[in-house]
């Protein structure tokens, strides 16, 4: 997995924790693929300043999952998940990741 699918992914997980303009910065960047230039016009801000917003992020979301291991422990379940034959046992896991109820 690339360094980018990395980040995005974690995105996925602890993109919540951030503040709008910091999601909107990452956003442009990340899934528009706009450049920071491009992403300074449209805020009537510097270059420099979108870097830094968008370098902080990446930061804290490396921080995020070397502390709380979401992502690490979801490709735990997943590879769980694919391993198992137990279709009830599946469907439970598949919950855990869903963030379905699972108790019945």
């Amino acid at each position: 997995m690339s360094t980018r699918d990395y980040i995005v992914m974690l995105y996925d997980f602890y993109g919540e924790l951030f503040s709008d303009k910091q999601k909107k910065y990452f956003e442009e960047y990340y899934f528009q693929n706009l450049s920071l230039g491009e992403i300074g016009l449209n805020f009537g801000v510097s270059r420099n300043a979108i870097h830094k917003v968008i370098h902080g992020v990446e930061e804290k979301l490396k921080f995020y999952e070397e502390k709380l291991g979401l992502f690490r422990k979801n490709q735990i379940i997943c590879d769980i998940i694919q391993e198992e034959k137990d279709e009830k046992l599946k469907k439970k896991l598949e919950g855990l990741i869903l963030g379905d109820e699972i108790c019945e």
